[in-house]
């Protein structure tokens, strides 16, 4: 009996690996998607494009599903249409919280994200219900060990960028939306590879909260996060790694 109990539990532990695998590669298909019908289907002179790319074979995602996400934002294969969208709300604490969205049914999505703020002890806002508490930034996560901060900054000066800060291991760049692409033709120029390059909310400034409400605020975004038609989800809480901890 104690074999074959292992045994389901092997088997329940790799189910639910594959569905959280097929979800990811579900939000780098739309990721590539959106890509390809923003800025056509060559990664050369798409380099939003060729980040997803490259997310895609950072987590082995099959070249077959990468190239029918391409053909499909071309248009060059029949596919759902997949429009953009940013919902607001607010998390426990009267926390921010901003989603960005990619869904082929609004109706659907917003009712379900709807009631994953309410499940989590959040509740969605309107249009303009804490987007004002955020910039829209592009921010590149580079290993501090691939460059030094002084070259760097030459680099991302001279493209556009507004901010170099340290953090932990990494440097961080931030710039306005209108430089990101430059940034990143710059650094790749350079032969910089960031860790991360993505458009993001960022807090105009951070709220503090207890032990408590944190791990509120940790179980909030990871059930948004859980769910297939949320790309990203940001938050103005400063988030401890005790918060993090189960």
């Amino acid at each position: 009996m104690a074999g074959h109990s292992h045994s389901k539990n092997i088997a329940a532990r790799k189910g639910k690996q594959d569905a959280v695998r097929a979800k990811h590669f579900s939000k780098l298909s739309r990721y590539i998607i959106i890509a390809a019908r923003a800025g056509g289907g060559d990664p050369i002179m798409n380099l939003k494009l060729r980040y997803a790319i490259d997310k895609a074979r950072a987590v082995s995602m099959p070249r077959d599903n990468i190239e029918r996400a391409i053909k499909r934002g071309t248009g060059e294969l029949e596919g759902i249409v997949m429009e953009e969208l940013v919902y607001e709300g607010f998390g426990p604490g009267g926390t921010a919280v901003i989603c960005d969205i990619l869904t082929d049914n609004r109706n659907r999505t917003n009712g379900e994200v709807r009631k994953l703020f309410e499940r989590a002890g959040g509740n969605m806002g309107g249009p303009g219900s804490v987007s004002y508490l955020f910039d829209r930034r592009g921010v590149f996560v580079i290993p501090a060990a691939s460059t030094t901060e002084d070259a760097l900054m030459n680099i991302v000066l001279e493209a556009g960028g507004e901010d170099l800060r340290h953090e932990d291991e990494n440097l961080v760049v931030t710039c306005e939306v209108t430089a990101f692409n430059a940034i990143q033709a710059a650094l790749e120029a350079a032969g910089i590879k960031p860790e991360s390059a993505e458009m993001e909310q960022v807090p105009k400034s951070w709220m503090e909260v207890d032990v408590e409400i944190g791990r509120k605020v940790v179980k909030l975004i990871d059930i948004l996060d859980d769910y297939e038609d949320v790309q990203t989800v940001f938050c103005n809480a400063n988030i401890t790694p005790e918060m993090m901890e189960e």
